[in-house]
C-alpha cells in the first residue's frame, strides 16, 4: 500500500509497480472504437511511452499496446496506484503551500470510487468525463503539487502536466485547460481518435477541473428543478403523491433517486446497469429495487393511492417502461406518471451513454465494441421508440422536460417527432429545464455554489451549513424581492434536508444555489470561521459549471438566450479569463460537458479561503464577478428579470458600469424597414 508521501515521489520506476491490470469487481469504461490507422496506433504508443525513460520502454510498450487494442484507450493500468484513493484531510499531504494540498484533495476525491464512475478508467461522471487521460499524468501532477510554491503556476494541457511555471503571488496556481481543439476538427469522430492518441480530453464539466462533489451537486439541483417544476406545471407545492418518471442511477444520474425522497414524491427511475443500481440501493439512496415491470407498476398504484415517498429502481431499460406506461394508459385510461424526463448520457450515445431497448446490458457492450454503425442504428431506433411513448403519454396531463443531457438533441437526430413548429434551433417539442423551469432562476443570478472542507471534518461541514442558512436567514429579514425570497427558502429548507439524508459522498461538501450577494456573504462568513479557528482548516470554494456564467450552451445553459449569440462562447471564456485576473486559486476551460462534445464551452474555478484578508478580499471580488458577467449577458439579449438584477448592482456598486440594451418598441419600424 502506497503513502501519500510515494504518491508525490514521482513517477514510481525503479522498481516498477507489479501490473495487476484491470481490477475485478469495480464498474469499468465501455470500450472505446477511435478507429486508429497502424500510424495513428504507432503514435498513440509512441505518445504514452514519452513519459517513461528508455530503459523501461521496451517493457512498457507491449501492455501499453494491448490496453489499446482491448479497450481502446491506454489508461495505463499498471500506475493505478495501491493506496485508498479518497480525500484525506489537508494536514496529510507534502507540500509547500495549503493551496496545493487542497488541491490534490479535490483530485483524489474525484478519483474515490464511491465518487468516480469507473475509477481505474479516471472517469468521474457522465461515462466518459475524464480527471486525466492516463495514470502517469495522475503521477506528475501530484508531484508537481507536492513542489509547487506561492509564486508558481502549475500548467494542464487536457489531463498533461505541462509544467510548473515561475508566476505572481496574485496569479492562479493552477491552469486547466481540457479538449480544447480547433473548431473545425471538434467532432465526436475525430475526439475519439484525438482521446486514444493521448492529446486531449473530455473533462466533463467538474471532472477535469477537480470540482466535483459526488451526486450531492445533481441532488440538489434536481431537488429545485422539481420543486419548480411542480409550481410551472402542476400549481402545487406539494409532490405528495406525484409520480416521477426517469432513467440513470450512474455518476450525477444516481441522484435522481434521492431528490425524488427530499420533494416528497414517487420516484421510479430505470437503470440498465445492475451494479448501479446496487450501488445505489446500498447507499441508501434508492428504497426499493425490482426487475419486474409488473412490480414496478403495482408498486407504483400503490404508492400513489397512499401518497408514499417512494424512490423506485426498475432494472430494465427505460423505453420498456414508458411503454408500459402508455400500455396501462390506453387499457384502463389511466396516466400513472405526472412528471417525466431523462438522465442517461445521450452526450455519449453510441459508446455507454445510452443502451438501446432492443438489446441486454452485456449484448449491448459487445456490440458498441464489435459493430458500431449496427449499434448506433439500434440506439436511434430506441430513440424514437422512446420519445413515441413520451408523445403518447403528453397528450394526457403529463409533462415532460429535456435536463441538458443531449436527449432531444440526440432524439431529433435520430428521426424522432420532437419537433416544435415555428421554434428557433434551440428548441424543441419540449422544453429544456433551462428554458421553462432554471432559466429564470439563472437570470437572477442563482446557480449550484458550493464549498469543500477541507480537514475532511463533518463538524465543520455542520459549521459551514449552519453560516450559510444564518446568512441567507438574515437576507429574507432584510427584505428582498418575492422571487429572490422564494429561492432562498428553497434553499434553507435544502440545507436542513441534505444534513438530514446524510447526502455527503467523498469529500465533506455542501451544495446550495445562491445569487451574487448570498455567494459573497457565506464566503466571508466562511473565511471568518476559519480566522477564529471554528473551522479547522481551509474550504474551497467551486460551484458547477452549469451556472448563469460558466457555460455557453445553445441546448442547455444558454437555451433560453434568444437574440441569436446562444451559439457564441464569449461569456464562459471571459469568466475564465475574469476569474484567473480577480483572485481565483485555480480555473478551468472546457470543450464539451453535459450536452457533449463540440457543443458546448465551460469553465470553472477553486478558491482556497484560509482566514485570511487576502482570501476575503480574492472572494468578494471574483465571486462578484463570477455571477454579474452571465446576469449582465442575459441582460443585454433581453432578459427582463436580468435587467432588473443589472440596474439595481449599478446602484449599489459604482464601479459597475454596465451597457444596457434599448427595446424596440415598435415593430413596424423593422418591418417598414426590411420592406425597404
Amino acid at each position: 500500500m502506497s503513502s501519500l508521501q510515494a504518491l508525490c515521489s514521482g513517477l514510481p520506476l525503479r522498481p516498477l509497480p507489479e501490473n495487476r491490470g484491470r481490477q475485478a469487481g469495480v464498474p469499468h469504461a465501455p470500450v472505446r472504437t477511435p478507429g486508429l490507422s497502424p500510424e495513428e496506433k504507432q503514435l498513440a504508443l509512441r505518445n504514452s511511452l514519452r513519459y517513461f525513460p528508455p530503459d523501461v520502454q521496451e517493457l512498457l510498450a507491449p501492455e501499453f499496446a494491448q490496453e489499446l487494442q482491448l479497450y481502446g484507450h491506454i489508461y495505463m493500468y499498471r500506475f493505478c496506484p495501491d493506496i485508498e484513493m479518497r480525500a484525506y484531510p489537508i494536514e496529510q499531504y507534502p507540500c509547500q503551500t495549503k493551496v496545493a494540498a487542497a488541491i490534490m484533495h479535490m483530485i483524489m476525491n474525484n478519483l474515490d470510487p464511491a465518487v468516480a464512475q469507473f475509477p481505474q478508467e479516471l472517469v468521474t461522471y457522465g461515462g466518459n468525463g475524464q480527471v486525466f487521460s492516463n495514470w502517469a499524468q495522475f503521477w506528475l501532477t501530484m508531484f508537481y503539487l507536492s513542489k509547487m510554491t506561492e509564486e508558481q503556476t502549475l500548467v494542464m494541457y487536457s489531463g498533461h502536466p505541462l509544467g510548473l511555471f515561475p508566476s505572481s503571488r496574485s496569479a492562479p496556481r493552477l491552469v486547466i485547460t481540457n479538449g480544447m481543439v480547433i473548431p473545425n476538427y471538434s467532432s465526436r469522430t475525430e475526439y475519439e481518435k484525438l482521446f486514444a492518441l493521448g492529446v486531449t480530453m473530455y473533462g466533463q464539466m467538474t471532472a477535469g477541473s477537480y470540482c466535483y462533489i459526488g451526486p450531492q451537486g445533481i441532488v440538489h439541483g434536481t431537488v429545485l428543478t422539481m420543486l419548480n417544476a411542480a409550481r410551472r406545471y402542476l400549481g402545487i407545492e406539494d409532490l405528495a403523491g406525484k409520480v416521477f418518471v426517469t432513467s440513470g442511477l450512474g455518476g450525477m444520474s444516481g441522484a435522481q433517486a434521492k431528490a425524488a425522497v427530499i420533494v416528497g414524491c414517487i420516484g421510479v427511475i430505470a437503470e440498465v446497469d445492475k451494479a448501479a443500481l446496487e450501488k445505489r440501493h446500498k447507499q441508501g439512496w434508492l428504497m426499493e429495487v425490482t426487475d419486474s415491470l409488473d412490480r414496478c407498476i403495482q408498486r407504483l398504484r400503490e404508492a400513489r393511492k397512499k401518497k408514499e415517498v417512494l424512490s423506485l429502481g426498475y432494472h430494465g431499460n427505460v423505453v420498456a417502461l414508458w411503454e408500459r406506461l402508455v400500455h396501462e394508459l390506453d387499457t384502463t385510461g389511466e396516466c400513472l406518471v405526472d412528471l417525466g424526463s431523462d438522465q442517461t448520457s445521450c452526450h455519449n450515445p453510441f459508446n455507454g451513454g445510452y443502451y438501446p431497448v432492443q438489446l441486454s446490458f452485456t449484448e449491448a457492450q459487445s456490440l458498441m465494441a464489435s459493430n458500431p454503425a449496427v449499434f448506433k442504428d439500434l440506439v436511434q431506433e430506441s430513440l424514437r421508440r422512446q420519445v413515441s411513448a413520451i408523445n403518447r403519454l403528453a397528450e394526457e396531463k403529463f409533462f415532460f422536460w429535456d435536463y441538458g443531457n443531449a436527449f432531444l438533441l440526440e432524439a431529433q437526430r435520430a428521426g424522432a417527432d420532437v419537433e416544435k413548429k415555428g421554434a428557433g434551433r434551440t428548441e424543441f417539442r419540449y422544453p429544456s429545464y433551462v428554458q421553462h423551469i432554471m432559466g429564470d432562476i439563472f437570470s437572477q443570478g442563482f446557480g449550484p455554489f458550493r464549498w469543500v472542507c477541507t480537514s475532511g471534518d463533518p463538524q465543520d461541514l455542520a459549521v459551514t451549513d449552519e453560516l450559510a442558512t444564518s446568512v441567507l436567514e438574515e437576507a429574507i429579514a432584510d427584505g428582498v424581492k418575492v422571487s429572490v425570497k422564494l429561492q432562498y427558502m428553497d434553499n434553507i429548507r435544502w440545507i436542513r434536508e441534505a444534513a438530514r439524508h446524510r447526502l455527503v459522498v467523498g469529500s465533506q461538501a455542501r451544495i446550495l444555489y445562491s445569487d451574487q450577494k448570498g455567494r459573497v456573504a457565506i464566503a466571508v462568513a466562511i473565511n471568518q470561521a476559519i480566522a477564529c479557528r471554528r473551522i479547522k482548516a481551509p474550504v474551497v470554494l467551486s460551484r458547477d459549471h452549469h451556472d448563469v456564467s460558466g457555460t455557453d450552451s445553445p441546448f442547455r445553459e444558454t437555451s433560453n438566450i434568444y437574440d441569436g449569440s446562444a451559439f457564441c462562447a464569449d461569456m464562459a471564456v471571459q469568466n475564465f479569463v475574469g476569474d484567473a485576473c480577480r483572485g481565483a486559486t485555480w480555473v478551468a476551460l472546457h470543450n464539451g460537458g453535459g450536452v457533449g462534445w463540440g457543443e458546448v464551452i465551460n469553465g470553472g474555478f477553486g478558491l482556497v479561503l484560509d482566514g485570511t484578508p487576502e482570501a476575503e478580499g480574492r472572494a468578494r471580488l471574483m465571486l462578484s464577478w463570477d455571477v454579474s458577467n452571465g446576469v449582465a449577458r442575459r441582460c443585454w439579449s433581453g432578459n427582463q428579470k436580468a435587467y432588473e438584477i443589472i440596474c439595481q448592482t449599478m446602484q449599489e456598486n459604482s464601479s459597475l458600469v454596465v451597457t444596457l440594451p434599448h427595446k424596440v418598441e415598435d415593430e413596424r419600424v423593422l418591418q417598414q424597414a426590411l420592406q425597404l
